[in-house]
């Protein structure tokens, strides 16, 4: 039997482990995936009377958000492009650039939908989602054994 060397391709070593294998050449081809690379950062807090949650969209302004609630979900959007020219007698230069993004987050049934509160600063999208004073922690109780 003769054994041969396999040389994997040099971004493959960046999608594998001992717990994963699969083919990263076709991973790299699946748009959808390269999409979600293209999603802002978020992170999600419990606390003892809210949730809060921060997703990290720098570069953006407040005018480019949109944020509902629809059928059990706070649904964000932002969009924005820019566009600049410049005209000299031999060339004009146009640049322009487009970004946008979709992100839906489904809300548990504890939180109180008309006190959700936004707040946009230094490029993070911040919430506050309050709870429902039933869902909230409550101290442990100590019970006695008989």
């Amino acid at each position: 039997m003769t054994l041969v060397k396999f040389r994997k391709r040099p971004w493959e070593n960046l999608f594998t482990s001992d717990l994963l294998d699969f083919d990263a050449g076709n991973l790299l081809n699946d748009k959808s995936w390269l999409k979600k690379m293209d999603e802002p950062a978020l992170n999600i807090k419990e606390k003892k009377n809210e949730f809060e949650i921060e997703l990290a969209a720098p570069g953006f302004d407040k005018k480019d958000f949109e944020v509902n609630i629809a059928d059990g979900c706070l649904n964000i959007m932002a969009k924005k492009s820019e566009s600049k020219e410049k005209k000299d007698e031999n060339f004009t230069r146009k640049e322009f650039s487009y970004n946008s993004f979709e992100k839906s987050l489904q809300l548990p049934e504890t939180v109180i939908d008309e006190k959700i509160k936004a707040k946009y600063e230094n490029g993070i999208l911040k919430f506050s989602l309050a709870k429902k004073e039933e869902a909230q922690k409550q101290k442990p109780k100590k019970i006695e054994i008989s």
